[in-house]
């Protein structure tokens, strides 16, 4: 048994191991293939390969198994270099010269690549990709090129990349790098691993994009699901173990969709000492602990950790108001980019909402358990801190998304006071993402409550719709809607404060469980699921839902349809639906009936205890045990709302790409002033600010100085004379630095030009994209730009207005590089 977790320090920005006492176990290298019956047909809306695969009676201590698949497609840069005519019948290639073939396996999975040759004498390597090209990431990890000669087992082939050999593989690629005479491929296999797992929940509404984005968000959580713990993140960048943070929109999904209780438990046991040097995170996992038994009823499991909870609690209450080192609060800019800042205001007060909410919903759960001593006392925490927040002058102003966010989803906040964070902070279309998945489930958490579910639903299909649409098969660790426009599908994505992206982080399926408890409704009120409600919320646009909950007493199961009138219900022994729910959709109603026969209408509505209209429902009280089949008959039925989402409003929405100008600047750019990084010497900017700029503040950049021959696209000087070679780069490989930030501070708010130039000077395929957001609420305020092919120099021009904040990011190439930055009037 290995105890370590990984904390980020941002003062050396290097990833460091600390002893924290975690379990983390190393997985077998092979393991036994898949014990699992085929049953059924594949869900066209599921991204897994074996959806219609499923084990009898899994449990936690089952090891891991495997299967193999076969490409769906593939290209190859040489078509004259391989004989693929056989490949797709007999798995046979024919290997005639050099090139190479990249194969998609149609969806991320988790596994390694292999083949099989009796004759095989070239020179060869094979590479892995969640996206379209050979993967890299960060030094630290075993291999961070994942690019590798094979290792030959008998006549097997197979691409080792780490003691574990599973990564996140879409993509897979054979490259011959010399070539003697004909060889063969035979049998070339992605070989996947597997925790055996069923899926007893379910999901499907009128969007199929919905439903799509709910079987996504369970395949991605089983995809990282290890032997002993929740994994959190595919692709082995040195980060791969369960974070007690991460684990907790994993964990939720994974019990709404495969109802894995067991290994659930196994994972808060494993997680319990361990907060990875992050306060918030010892809040999520009192939150983990309070999901899991209310989904299960493990009475006796809480109160084995009710002193471990409770030393979480108590020193987050030391912390209220105090401003503790925070570690870490999310990816998003207005939390402190990761472990840049994170301490800023907004996360220091999303950390005190979450405080609120942690002992607010732990103190529900002592009172549902008998220690009423346990409830009382965090009960009187959060209304003392409540109070206090009250009597702070403004506060409502000082919350932004996040802590908003945070503030509304602990349940105490009033309807005036959600009204003023709903027009502060979620009527915007693109400031109301937050930059992670992660995050983003407390925003829509926070607007369903608020009953906004038009907007909830509205940025789902913003942020994991979109990711979709890119081309996920599973949802990522950060995600901008913006990169669908500047990438082709499945492309590199833009690298950034996280580090090199994973496409494959089950802390983003958070949305499984929204879509289970707020869209179908299904949601326990007491531990176990004793007693539940079935409350569905679909917004204007969404005419059914469907679906199902497991439950250790049963499936719990609701279909309810808006068109038809129907609503059909399974309840579990052991269970009471306290409340029934039936959505109208603004229809009117004149009749209810029950399996058949008539048990309500309208005329006789005001004599019924049981059956009531209020608020758009038609509500029905204490369903026992059962199954039940409703008929809604209407006098006039509404339909359904098409889709009207907001616009996409982004202050800086108007850019110019300028390939043609180079390194002679002078009469083009700059007549204002400029800054060109390092021409005068390591460290040297050559600088000139216009009078409406106070300053320009870099952060996290390494700096570029070298001697270079007369060149047009090296920058010249102000006198127009050719200089060295000066810029700013990432400090690529290291973790967490595949970006730069530039706040540009003005003195004033009228509309200013400003160019960015670009160099790729050594020809190192650079590319870069390009983040604007406002210097002062850190909000995004422009569609990411893509900066390519700027081996001859690029500006990127555009106009803003006060002070912004430029971040550079990596994508590809050896880092991303900036030589310099020019000021203007409008154009």
């Amino acid at each position: 048994m290995i105890y370590f977790a990984r904390v980020f320090f941002t003062v050396a920005f290097l990833m460091l191991c600390q002893s924290f006492g975690q379990y983390v176990l190393a997985q077998n290298s092979i393991y036994p293939p898949i014990t699992a019956t085929k049953r059924g047909a594949l869900n066209p809306l599921s991204p897994d390969p074996i959806f219609n695969y499923s084990w009898d009676n899994p449990k936690a201590s089952d090891g891991l198994e495997s299967y193999n698949l076969k490409p769906l497609s593939w290209t190859t840069s040489a078509p004259g270099s391989f004989d693929m005519k056989e490949f797709k019948q007999n798995d046979v290639i024919v290997v005639n010269g050099i090139g190479a073939i990249r194969f998609d396996f149609g969806q991320t999975n988790a596994g390694w690549l292999e083949f099989e040759s009796e004759d095989l004498i070239d020179s060869i390597t094979m590479s892995i990709s969640e996206y379209n090209e050979p993967s890299i990431v960060n030094s630290g990890a075993v291999h961070p090129v994942k690019t590798l000669k094979p290792v030959k087992h008998g006549q097997t082939y197979r691409l080792e990349l780490n003691p574990e050999l599973y990564e996140g593989v879409r993509f897979g690629w054979i490259n011959v790098l010399s070539h003697q005479r004909a060889w063969h491929i035979k049998n070339l296999r992605l070989v996947c691993q597997v925790k055996p797992v069923n899926y007893k929940g379910s999901f499907s509404c009128s969007d199929p994009e919905l439903t799509k984005i709910w079987y996504t968000g369970a395949y991605n959580v089983k995809l990282n699901l290890q032997k002993d713990y929740f994994g959190a993140i595919l692709m082995e960048r040195s980060d791969r173990h369960s974070w007690t943070g991460d684990a907790y929109p994993s964990q939720a999904a994974s019990m709404v969709a495969f109802g894995n209780y067991d290994f659930v438990k196994a994972n808060i046991v494993n997680t319990a000492d361990l907060n990875n040097g992050i306060f918030s995170y010892s809040l999520y996992w009192v939150l983990s602990l309070v999901d899991y038994i209310n989904y299960t009823g493990d009475v006796e499991f809480a109160q084995k950790y009710i002193d471990n909870a409770s030393k979480k609690l108590d020193l987050a209450f030391q912390h209220y108001g105090q401003s503790p080192k925070l570690g870490f609060f999310g990816w998003d800019e207005r939390l402190g980019a990761g472990f840049e800042n994170p301490n800023t205001a907004e996360s220091q007060r999303a950390y005190s909402m979450l405080s609120i909410r942690s002992w607010i919903e732990f103190g529900s759960l002592m009172n549902q358990i008998g220690r009423v001593d346990l409830a009382k006392k965090y009960t009187d925490y959060a209304l003392q801190k409540i109070d206090e927040q009250r009597k702070r002058k403004n506060w409502l102003n000082e919350f932004g998304l996040h802590a908003s966010a945070d503030a509304i989803n602990t349940g105490f906040t009033t309807a005036k006071e959600n009204e003023v964070f709903y027009n502060s902070n979620y009527t915007d279309r693109v400031s109301r993402l937050s930059y992670s998945p992660f995050n983003q489930y407390f925003i829509i958490g926070a607007m369903a409550k608020m009953q906004k579910y038009n907007d909830a639903i509205s940025s789902i299909k913003d942020c994991w719709g979109g990711q979709i649409k890119y081309g996920g098969t599973t949802f990522f660790e950060v995600y901008r809607p913006s990169w669908n426009s500047i990438l082709e599908q499945n492309d590199a994505p833009p690298n950034n404060q996280c580090g090199y992206t994973s496409l494959t982080h089950p802390w983003s399926s958070g949305v499984v469980k929204w879509l289970s408890e707020e869209m179908l409704g299904i949601k326990p009120l007491a531990p176990g699921f004793k007693e539940f409600e079935i409350i569905p919320h679909l917004g204007d646009t969404i005419s059914f839902v469907s679906g199902s909950t497991p439950t250790l007493q049963g499936i719990i199961s609701a279909n309810f349809n808006l068109k038809t009138g129907l609503t059909k219900l399974t309840i579990p022994k052991g269970t009471k639906a306290k409340r029934l729910a039936i959505p109208l959709g603004g229809s009117t109603v004149k009749s209810l009936y029950l399996n058949g026969k008539l048990i309500w209408n309208v005329k006789a509505s005001s004599s019924s205890k049981t059956i009531q209209i209020k608020n758009g429902y038609l509500n029905v009280s204490d369903l026992l045990p059962g199954k039940y089949e409703y008929k809604v008959v209407y006098d006039k039925v509404k339909e359904p709302k098409a889709s009207n989402d907001l616009p996409w409003n982004y202050p800086v929405n108007t850019f110019k790409q300028d390939s043609l100008t180079s390194g002679k600047w002078r009469d083009s750019y700059g007549k204002d002033g400029f800054m060109l990084f390092n021409q005068l010497g390591n460290g040297k900017h050559l600088q000139k600010l216009p009078a409406y700029i106070s300053s320009v503040t870099l952060r996290n950049e390494a700096n570029v100085h070298l001697e270079v021959s007369a060149n047009n696209s090296v920058l010249s000087d102000s006198l127009n004379a050719n200089q060295n070679l000066g810029a700013i780069v990432t400090k690529d490989p290291n973790p967490t630095q595949q970006t730069i930030t530039m706040d540009i501070e003005a003195k004033d708010d009228q509309l200013h030009q400003v160019a960015l130039y670009f160099l790729d000077w050594n020809n190192k395929e650079r590319r870069s994209a390009v983040e604007v957001f406002d210097a002062k609420t850190l909000n995004l305020i422009a569609p990411v730009q893509l900066i390519k092919n700027y081996q001859k120099g690029k500006y990127l021009v555009f106009n803003y207005k006060g002070s912004i904040r430029i971040r550079v990011n990596h994508v590809r190439g050896e880092n991303a590089a900036v030589s310099g930055v020019f000021f203007d009037q409008d154009n």
